[in-house]
């Protein structure tokens, strides 16, 4: 009796609250603080005047003179400064790696991959990845794969809602780029794009681990978080659950590619397959190939399309500059083809110069460093450098840095390329992002193809996104659209 009255669930949370009490109070002169920023972040208040964090923390780092702040309850020095990215990016790389801390807290979710490990690891990874992503015949399967997948589903779905239909289209590209991520990773296709068909579970459940995880990284103080996946509480319970289906459906992946061989085939995981060995790395690398792949596309393209929703005369040149290059009604046949739409290009890096797919990222300072604009970093300090903050700053893009501007990546009708580090989108130094150039091509084979075809507009135009916490850029409630035919140009 007196046993099952301690193991009662009501009495186990009292106990549990009791305890991180005494935990909260014993620390509490390491994480609290009294400045205006860090009431703010804790009290929530900045809600008030900001629908987004991220929105926010631009304010701040925009009012900063060096573009630098701190929230010290999160032992976080946050910029947009692109002379302290380069710094952490590539001059002092070696200082600034992503750290045991942040390890610990996306490792249930991410393990060994490439975005979660340094040394020897992550250069590991880095080559293999160098060496397949390079190939010709890899950027050849990635566009027949992405072509095949436009023409056979996305269209077609579009179309069966054309003239009076309404859908969600961020959860279109989602189910979209999930469907294309697995054909090329892993050579098979979980048909979320059948809207007839329920959302894979593998899908859903990386959602949860995403949302969740990167939730880990707001927790004040970190303890707290720590404590719940201890005792296999609350969000770290659901986040536990969300992360074993991942991990089956995972090695699932892995033992049906085993036994269909991968000796002869194309797909990325039959060409790690040939050198590693290990089930848990491979499982590390097939979600880490999801992260890259799938998230971070189908996030570009919703920030891009509620973009044009807004500009139609922006939508408008697009289609004229494809209709010159390529011709009227002419589908793109090759990589080498899309690279000459420079205004398209222009357009897609625009969105997102103000709607980065990642809103920013972090490493954990090694040991103490000054950083350019003269910031002290103590060691084992979280620096985070804010992409989505660096597009809305004045001295980095112009008093017009609000404004959505396709020409400002052009000189004579030709895309001219920004400083990595002013424009940190794809990362820049020794971490750049790897598929950028297929990721791109992606984009615009979607983006050209739905602009040709469709007529797009918001459901609630004018109104600005809030985004749900993640790893990536997520509108929270979706992006819901009404869908209209075009009329073919003669």
């Amino acid at each position: 009796m007196e046993i099952f009255f301690l193991l009662h669930p009501t009495v186990f949370l009292l106990f549990f609250l009791l305890f991180l009490s005494i935990i909260i109070f014993l620390l509490k002169p390491k994480f609290l603080c009294h400045c205006e920023i860090c009431q703010a972040y804790l009290s929530s208040s900045w809600s008030k005047d900001f629908f987004n964090l991220c929105d926010w923390y631009s304010h701040l780092l925009r009012q900063s003179p060096t573009k630098t702040i701190h929230i010290h309850v999160l032992k976080n020095t946050i910029t947009a400064n692109p002379d302290n990215v380069e710094y952490i990016l590539k001059t002092k790389f070696e200082n600034y790696p992503k750290g045991k801390i942040f390890s610990s807290i996306l490792g249930d979710f991410l393990g060994r991959g490439i975005f979660n490990v340094d040394g020897d690891l992550w250069r590991f990874q880095k080559k293999m990845a160098i060496l397949e992503l390079g190939q010709q015949s890899i950027r050849s399967y990635c566009f027949e794969i992405v072509s095949q997948e436009i023409h056979s589903r996305l269209l077609p779905l579009l179309s069966s809602v054309a003239d009076g239909g309404v859908l969600d289209l961020q959860d279109v590209f989602r189910r979209f780029a999930f469907d294309s991520i697995c054909k090329f990773s892993f050579g098979l296709d979980p048909m979320c794009l059948e809207l007839s068909l329920p959302m894979s579970e593998f899908a859903v459940a990386f959602d949860l681990a995403s949302k969740l995880s990167a939730e880990r990284a707001m927790a004040v103080p970190p303890l707290i978080w720590k404590i719940k996946r201890m005792l296999n509480l609350g969000s770290e319970r659901e986040l536990k659950k969300g992360i074993k289906l991942i991990n089956m459906l995972a090695h699932e992946v892995i033992r049906q590619r085993r036994k269909m061989g991968f000796s002869t085939h194309r797909d990325l995981l039959s060409q790690f397959m040939r050198t590693v060995s290990d089930e848990t790395f491979l499982r590390d690398i097939v979600v880490s190939f999801l992260l890259a792949g799938r998230d971070t596309i189908a996030s570009a393209l919703t920030s891009f399309f509620w973009v044009l929703s807004n500009h139609p005369t922006v939508e408008y040149a697009i289609q004229l500059e494809a209709d010159r290059i390529m011709g009227p009604n002419s589908n793109p046949t090759s990589f080498d083809q899309i690279r000459n739409l420079h205004y398209l290009q222009a357009a897609i890096f625009e969105s997102m110069r103000l709607y980065p797919p990642i809103q920013f990222d972090s490493k954990f300072c090694q040991n103490d460093d000054v950083l350019p604009d003269g910031t002290f970093v103590g060691r084992g300090t979280r620096v985070t450098y804010h992409p989505y903050a660096m597009g809305r700053v004045e001295q980095n893009w112009g008093p017009n840095c609000l404004e959505f501007k396709p020409e400002r990546w052009l000189k004579n009708d030709i895309f001219c390329p920004e400083n990595p580090f002013k424009y940190p989108i794809f990362q820049g130094g020794f971490r750049f992002c790897l598929g950028k150039e297929m990721a791109l091509a992606e984009l615009k084979i979607v983006a050209l193809s739905l602009i040709r075809h469709f007529q797009i507009q918001s459901t609630t135009p004018g109104v600005t996104p809030r985004f749900s916490p993640g790893l990536t850029a997520t509108f929270c409630g979706g992006f819901q659209v009404s869908i209209g035919k075009k009329k073919k140009s003669n």
